[in-house]
């Protein structure tokens, strides 16, 4: 049987800290955070780690060229092991879901395992995997609406996304390094979703509160934005690991700037505080 520290490493289990986050931001835009949004971020938590465990089932004769150190190539967890672990946990996540959420959260959690699992098995490899990536993460966000109106969430599950395609097409770069123009791109992309997350705060009032979503927006704007800017001066694969990674673990400010200025000051705060021990945990077991 696997021991718990691999089974860590095949689902990448500190990135996890990132996931709920999707879940609050939507639940926020969508005017339905509550009880039932504990339940759907641990659906979506089951979701990205099944998603994890397929995507080294799926690489399983790559990593073992260029990443042996992985769970499956190492052989500390067997192939039918890592799709069995791939499988329950889309079931759970699945099950979670409706148990949460009923059949409108349903009708967005089928869509978003079948996007995971055509990630990994179909798309990664293509053009296109960046922008199913995206979905998949888009998706997340509006599970954690689909109690309420969903509707009002989809400038949230953008603006998620587009972070999430910075992610996806460094990471396509993670073993032979970049050229410069990639990260000049990405950082862009990350500026443009720091102000996306900041604008709507002008609607949330005055005072602290109202300063909530543009500090939060900031502080991901600086983490991410840093880690690109070293891959932009040094593109050695190393330093885009490092980035993919910092867009990993810093995505809890950018959500909880869109859980404030969706009028969640208090809650945006608490899960951007998330960050800073999601890279702590990043120091044990990679995120990538």
């Amino acid at each position: 049987m696997p021991s718990l520290r691999s089974l860590a490493e095949l689902v990448r289990a500190p990135a996890a800290l990132s996931v709920p986050g999707d879940v609050v931001a939507g639940g926020a835009a969508g005017g339905v955070l509550g009880p039932r949004t504990a339940g759907l971020a641990a659906a979506s938590v089951c979701l990205y780690w099944s998603g994890m465990a397929a995507n080294d089932w799926a690489d399983r004769d790559l990593d073992a060229v260029e990443r042996p150190e992985r769970p499956i190539p190492s052989g500390r967890i067997t192939p039918p092991e890592a799709l069995g672990v791939a499988a329950g946990l889309t079931a759970a996540g699945i099950a979670l879901a409706a148990l949460a959420g009923g059949r409108r959260a349903l009708a967005v959690a089928l869509p978003l395992a079948g996007a995971v699992w055509a990630y990994d098995l179909r798309a990664k490899n293509t053009p296109a995997g960046p922008a199913v990536m995206a979905a998949c993460r888009g998706l997340d966000v509006l599970l954690g609406a689909s109690p309420g109106r969903v509707v009002r969430a989809v400038p949230a599950a953008l603006t998620v996304a587009a972070h999430t395609y910075t992610v996806t097409a460094l990471s396509r770069r993670e073993v032979s390094g970049a050229d410069r123009a990639l990260p000049a791109a990405t950082l862009a992309g990350t500026a443009a979703v720091a102000l996306s997350a900041s604008l709507p705060a002008a609607r949330n009032g005055r005072g602290a509160a109202a300063a909530v979503p543009g500090a939060l927006a900031a502080w991901y704007a600086a983490g991410y934005g840093a880690a690109q800017a070293r891959v932009a001066a040094d593109p050695s694969a190393a330093r885009v690991r490092a980035a993919v990674g910092a867009g990993i673990t810093g995505l809890p400010p950018l959500q909880g700037a869109l859980a404030a200025s969706a009028g969640a000051p208090a809650t945006g705060v608490v899960v951007a505080a998330f960050a800073p021990l999601a890279r702590r945990l990043a120091r044990i077991v990679s995120p990538t």
